[in-house]
């Protein structure tokens, strides 16, 4: 081997700590929504985007396209960093400001709602990309009003409920939270803010403690239940989504698929899903994402990138056999 082969040789095994280093580094964007009690968001993408069932879903459609339905789990800003009350106006709280989801602040008395009654509750919220940060849960105000649009006044000041990297369970956030006695219809909105980014994360959920009364000035109108979108629904839509799942991804790529993702495109809508991930069943939010990037990513690039380098290698080498001796 001459000297410069044995440079590109060792060039090349160079590369595969230095392509793990990048992989590993490579930044999830975090994604998720309430489903427990059920978001505005997640409710309709479970009715089905192209054919919801309840008015207000398809009102919801009707006002912004199908689009925001694929793309439930990211009613986000990414730049929040704690001033979410002092950037997202009134009226546009359960978009966060956000035109493509303009039809989630529709106000309306019937949007699909979760039966609740006071005392302990556990809160369940589907987590896409699971990473380090806090939770907030406000609850509106006696005499609250759905048919008018939701104003940061109309929430009671202070959280009912707040927690800080809450476990991690078969791909939720699970905690909880002591809902005050109420009566009606009411919603509680929540603000999941990352302390590993200034992104943050909100979703309206509708609730009914008791008898729905359709609110306080609104005609009683009871809404359907709502329910939450299971791990078929998910994957089924998983394909028509366009949230980027890597925050500087270049336009074109193709990132890889969240931890918790059930599935990718089907092969119905013209491609093949990707083996599932193992369920990792209760875990710590603190042991997943705390340096914003994605463990199954690097494990894959781990072997992805030594078969490269070993293949260079074995190019190097190749190159430096004399040709009488190849096919020994």
């Amino acid at each position: 081997m001459t000297v410069r082969h044995k440079a590109a040789a060792v060039a090349a095994l160079g590369m595969v700590p230095a392509a793990l280093l990048g992989l590993a580094a490579v930044p999830a964007a975090a994604h998720g929504s309430m489903t427990d009690p059920v978001s505005r968001v997640s409710a309709c993408f479970a009715e089905g985007p192209e054919s919801p069932d309840s008015a207000a879903c398809k009102a919801l459609v009707a006002a912004g396209g199908t689009q925001p339905l694929y793309d439930w789990n990211a009613v986000n800003i990414a730049d929040a960093a704690g001033k979410s009350k002092q950037i997202i106006p009134d009226g546009k709280l359960c978009s966060a400001g956000n035109d493509k989801y303009k039809g989630l602040d529709l106000p309306r008395a019937d949007w699909p709602s979760t039966r609740l009654t006071a005392g302990r509750h556990t809160f369940r919220y589907k987590a896409t990309a699971p990473h380090k940060g806090s939770f907030e849960l406000y609850l509106t105000k006696d005499g609250y009003d759905p048919a008018k649009p939701l104003k940061w006044a109309d929430l009671e000041a202070k959280p009912f409920a707040t927690v800080t990297d809450p476990k991690l369970e078969n791909g939720d956030y699970v905690f909880d939270g002591t809902l005050p006695a109420k009566s009606g219809r009411h919603l509680i909105y929540s603000i999941w803010q990352r302390s590993d980014s200034p992104e943050a994360f909100y979703t309206c959920s509708d609730v009914v403690f008791g008898r729905d009364n359709g609110g306080a000035g609104a005609a009683a109108s009871p809404a359907p239940v709502a329910s939450a979108p299971n791990a078929q629904e998910i994957a089924a839509g998983a394909g028509r989504s366009t949230v980027s799942h890597h925050h500087g991804s270049s336009a074109g790529s193709v990132p890889a698929p969240e931890p918790s993702h059930e599935a990718g495109r089907t092969a119905a809508q013209g491609g093949s899903a990707p083996a599932p991930v193992a369920a990792t069943g209760e875990q710590n939010l603190a042991e997943t994402g705390g340096n914003g990037g994605t463990p199954y990513l690097a494990i894959g690039g781990v072997a992805a990138v030594a078969v490269g380098g070993a293949a260079l290698l074995g190019a190097a080498r190749r190159r430096t056999v004399p040709a009488g001796r190849r096919g020994r």
